[in-house]
């Protein structure tokens, strides 16, 4: 994924590439525009600038299509049901992804309103996995796991980086970071402001 010139209003220029198969994650303080920046990339918000995805412009493609390929998970997932299944399918792809995460079975009977923070997030990945994104958005996907449940989403996100997933993780956890990170931005106030390689 290439991006180039991104900005709006209150955030950009962003200029960053995210090859397949590998990470970019972006850190800064909160409200510094991170989360504006992964939503303009995933054309959810006005924006100005390009972003292309194997060569392929965001303005030259169906937003559905564009937002199919290039996924956003924010840190709050919504659901437009309380019916797990309404939203997931109860079959071999679906439970090999809940036993990855660590979710039992039983969560695609229970309400989405009786479940934990974090089981919502693995949840949320689970249901934007299954729609077979080139890019993954990841706003603070593990912000509510312990230390033994972010190692199974990591591992799983490194298999998917190895077959060519583009990731792009906005974390404020540095050890994940440092586990996770191909390539690092650091934002203020919308800007980024350091370059790590």
């Amino acid at each position: 994924m290439s991006v180039r010139g991104l900005r709006n209003a209150h955030a950009g220029p962003f200029t960053v590439d995210v090859p397949r198969g590998e990470c970019l994650v972006v850190a800064g303080m909160s409200g510094a525009g991170k989360s504006v920046l992964l939503r303009m990339i995933a054309d959810l918000d006005p924006h100005q600038g390009l972003v292309a995805l194997d060569g392929v412009a965001c303005a030259d493609m169906p937003a559905h299509q564009w937002r199919r390929r290039v996924l956003y998970l924010p840190a709050e997932p919504g659901w437009w049901s309380d019916i797990v299944l309404d939203h997931v399918s109860d079959d071999t792809a679906t439970r090999a992804l809940l036993d990855r995460l660590g979710l039992r079975e039983s969560v695609l009977r229970t309400p989405v309103h009786r479940l934990s923070t974090g089981e919502r997030q693995r949840l949320a990945l689970v249901r934007g996995l299954l729609r077979g994104p080139c890019v993954l958005l990841l706003d603070e996907p593990c912000s509510a796991l312990d230390d033994a449940t972010t190692r199974k989403v990591e591992a799983l996100l490194r298999d998917l980086k190895a077959q060519g997933l583009a990731l792009v993780l906005v974390s404020h956890d540095q050890a994940q970071a440092d586990r996770m990170a191909d390539r690092r931005r650091y934002m203020t106030s919308g800007r980024f402001t350091e370059d790590a390689a």
